[in-house]
């Protein structure tokens, strides 16, 4: 099994699901444009998964051209509400805004990962979760952004699913490692048969 690999993220939740599995992992963040990479993507009518995928793989690969010996990881997660990918808020106005639209409705979250080695990708893997928000009132979910910092409300989108954000919910389905962004079986299942 790959003992290490780089994380083409800053992501801290990612990275903490690795070492738990037992794969060490360097950090290198992408910093892809993700806002102008989604904008061109919606405007060929990318499908949220293909968004989630193409995300994924760009940051994979733009950290392995610099790295041309070593697997790198990138990742991607997508908000999608019938159709309409929901971004990470820029404010707490606008969070509040996107709990309201997804107020009472099941959505999707889809979370692409990607490895890629001398600048292309190598192996890449999609899994979905299908989650239903509860129907709250709008104090309760002024209530519940109180409660949440503005680290975790930037990084992590509306919800935090290891922490206050599973008291949004009323049905989830799906692996949680794949709601918090790595679905890090498949991962683990891939990294095992290479040498």
């Amino acid at each position: 099994m790959i003992e290490e690999i780089i994380l083409a993220s800053k992501s801290g939740v990612r990275r903490k699901i690795l070492e738990e599995n037992n794969i060490q992992c360097k950090i290198e963040p992408s910093n892809v444009d993700e806002d102008s990479v989604k904008e061109s993507l919606l405007k060929i009518k990318a499908s949220p998964t293909n968004v989630s995928k193409n995300l994924a793989e760009l940051k994979a690969n733009k950290i392995s051209q610099k790295f041309t010996g070593e697997m790198v990881l990138g990742a991607d997660s997508v908000i999608d509400l019938e159709g309409e990918i929901i971004s990470k808020p820029n404010d707490r106005a606008e969070a509040l805004e996107i709990l309201k639209k997804m107020n009472g409705k099941t959505h999707q979250l889809i979370s692409s990962v990607c490895i890629s080695r001398g600048g292309s990708m190598i192996w890449n893997y999609t899994d979905k979760a299908t989650l239903t928000m509860k129907n709250m009132t709008f104090f309760e979910l002024e209530n519940y952004l109180k409660k949440i910092s503005d680290d975790d409300l930037y990084a992590y989108n509306v919800y935090q699913i290891e922490g206050e954000g599973r008291s949004l919910f009323s049905k989830i389905e799906g692996d949680e490692d794949t709601i918090m962004g790595l679905p890090v079986k498949k991962i683990k299942e891939y990294l095992n048969i290479i040498e």
